[in-house]
């Protein structure tokens, strides 16, 4: 299966097939990170003697446009903790060989305060984006220079990356869907088209991360269909009926992830079931570090099953 970037380089490609090749024969370990230390990286280990195969990385302290003067501690302190997490992704990858997920907390372009990604906190309008010559089109594309220079860092480290923009497209607590599912699959659209044909950022692989049927962008710009999920803690499942729902709205010869959870799946589940989840990732901090939402048993039997892939 080769990436909807006709241009891709071969350690895209290579990471595509290795999805598609492991999707119903084993799952990926994954994990986020929101700092530079990795924390959860290392109480994974010490906890099951293992280490996630996958790693989740955050762009957002790299917003061109964060409100320091009107934020509060809680974003300062989330902002703080991101910084150079571009140099710690790319000397994890080369040093592991594992896999760089990244998705993007976008503060928004113009106007907005504190964590002015959620949609409550700005009164900037993506569809505004969608016009010609309007101020909220120019700042989209002002932050998408700066980023695609940040991105484009792995590249020339020849590091493959997940690349996951517009997460949760569904929803509209982000700025990016607080107009609605058409709105978020256009300004996808219009990214993919620009870090693709202007940007040449070959070495991406687009992640859609949205159940809803109204808002795929379509095969043609996504090669891994996604979604996140948070269930009540400590549910036990494989999320299947997920999986369902999510292949009957996109593209069903696609294959398929759990961008991101609360619950990691269960493991013996999965083994028996083989819904064709290439890989998983847990969200940052609590969602690992304590039991309030994975016990430390689901976290060793996860690491410690032949069914699941790690270092």
């Amino acid at each position: 299966m080769m990436p909807v970037n006709k241009h891709a380089t071969k350690e895209a490609c290579e990471l595509l097939q290795y999805l598609y090749d492991t999707a119903g024969n084993k799952i990926i370990t994954g994990q986020h990170t929101q700092t530079v230390p990795m924390e959860e990286r290392t109480h994974i280990y010490e906890l099951t003697g293992a280490y996630p195969k996958l790693q989740g990385f955050e762009l957002l302290s790299y917003s061109p446009n964060i409100n320091y003067e009107d934020a509060s501690e809680e974003c300062l302190t989330e902002v703080e903790e991101n910084k150079h997490t571009v140099e710690t992704a790319i000397e994890w990858a080369k040093t592991t060989n594992g896999i760089v997920s990244i998705c993007f907390h976008w503060f928004s372009p113009i106007g907005g305060r504190d964590k002015s990604f959620y949609s409550r906190h700005t009164d900037f309008d993506p569809s505004q984006v969608l016009i010609d010559d309007t101020p909220e089109r120019e700042a989209f594309f002002h932050d998408l220079d700066i980023i695609a220079e940040e991105l484009r860092r792995f590249q020339q480290e020849q590091i493959p990356v997940l690349w996951r923009p517009f997460h949760e497209a569904d929803g509209d607590w982000f700025w990016w869907g607080s107009k609605g599912d058409a709105v978020g699959r256009e300004l996808y659209k219009l990214m993919f088209d620009y870090y693709v044909h202007e940007k040449q950022l070959n070495h991406l692989l687009w992640v859609w991360n949205s159940p809803a049927k109204e808002g795929y962008p379509g095969d043609d710009y996504v090669d891994v269909i996604s979604r996140d999920v948070y269930v009540s803690p400590h549910t036990i499942t494989d999320y299947k009926e997920e999986y369902e729902e999510l292949i009957a709205n996109t593209g069903c010869h696609k294959v398929a992830a759990l961008a991101e959870v609360g619950v990691i799946p269960d493991i013996s589940m999965l083994e028996k079931s083989r819904i064709p989840w290439a890989y998983y990732m847990t969200w940052s901090k609590e969602f690992c570090l304590t039991e309030e939402h994975n016990y430390d048993t689901c976290l060793r039997d996860m690491y410690q099953s032949n069914y699941s892939i790690k270092m």
